[in-house]
């Protein structure tokens, strides 16, 4: 969590011609990420408390909201932050940004800029791992938002019928965009809508690491069983606006402050010290944090460009001859 919480941060500042505060020359360019940025922070417990049971051959799809997921699924920071700043280094070759973070070494199969789109690729990937007769599964996180739109009631219809191996993770934030999910939303949410397909599942306040993991580890337990999906509906709230450069003013001053006192990182440090860790410990993993994503922020400003030639790499040809 205190990895992602940097990460996002850094990625934050990053975006907005800050860089200078984390130790980087800004002078010769104002902003190094490069694209539209969306940031988890607030919402750790979920990413760390999920994948902390996922095996390394395990998949995985997320959002456009989707660094979180990917760092806690093992992908190298050093790549990622080279991603988001255009870098040949990066995880897609500087090609897909923030929004299209991709690891296949960890089994991150994608973030995706369109809402809901990562269910039926999970549900894919989900119905692979059963025809080849793996032990694996598939974690699938997806917004609140997501929960209304087609490929949500295609997808856990799909992975029921066949009873696929598939962790549905709704990461329910309450705020579609700049739009409150409740008002957009009919009857009882996720759980309600799986449970109506006959899909276990569970709620859990998602801002409590040490709850998101009891839970997702019964529900993971469970798929690994053979059971058939099974999907956790994780309640958390994101601390930032839409986007790296949005304000967020259109949501209540109290709500975000009543949010603040729950954040996961604080509720986490309090839990530590409850059990009788030492305060220094707990923020010597800060600092390792800090400094790593230091360290990632120098990889990618010193990493470089992709070659123009590489913009036709990657591309399948229709046949029609519109690349040449």
């Amino acid at each position: 969590m205190a990895r992602i919480r940097a990460f996002e941060n850094a990625a934050e500042i990053a975006s907005q011609g800050g860089v200078a505060a984390w130790g980087l020359d800004a002078s010769a360019q104002p902003a190094r990420v490069r694209g539209p940025l969306h940031l988890s922070t607030g919402q750790e417990a979920v990413a760390a408390g999920v994948c902390a049971h996922l095996k390394r051959s395990d998949l995985l799809t997320s959002t456009h909201r989707g660094h979180g997921h990917t760092l806690a699924k093992g992908a190298s920071v050093n790549a990622m932050m080279a991603e988001l700043f255009g870098r040949a280094s990066g995880t897609n070759k500087g090609k897909g940004g923030s929004m299209h973070i991709a690891d296949f070494s960890v089994g991150m199969l994608g973030a995706n800029g369109v809402v809901a789109a990562g269910i039926p690729i999970a549900v894919g990937a989900a119905h692979a791992i059963k025809i080849q007769q793996r032990k694996d599964l598939v974690a699938c996180f997806f917004g609140d938002g997501a929960i209304n739109r087609g490929p949500f009631l295609e997808g856990l219809n799909w992975a029921g019928v066949y009873r696929l191996p598939l962790l549905f993770v709704c990461e329910d934030n309450r705020i579609s965009a700049t739009t409150p999910t409740a008002a957009m939303t009919a009857g009882e949410g996720a759980s309600a809508r799986a449970a109506s397909l006959g899909i276990p599942g569970l709620s859990v306040d998602g801002n409590d690491v040490a709850a998101v993991h009891e839970a997702a580890g019964r529900l993971v337990g469970e798929i690994r069983a053979g059971g058939g999906p099974r999907l956790l509906h994780a309640l958390t709230y994101r601390f930032k606006g839409h986007v790296s450069v949005d304000p967020g003013t259109y949501r209540d001053a109290a709500e975000v402050q009543r949010a603040l006192e729950s954040d996961p990182l604080l509720l986490a440090r309090r839990r530590l010290l409850e059990a009788g860790v030492a305060a220094a410990e707990i923020d010597a993993v800060d600092l390792a944090a800090h400094g790593e994503i230091e360290a990632a922020l120098a990889h990618a400003d010193a990493a470089p460009w992709p070659e123009p030639a590489a913009a036709f790499d990657d591309i399948v040809s229709t046949g029609a001859g519109q690349w040449q």
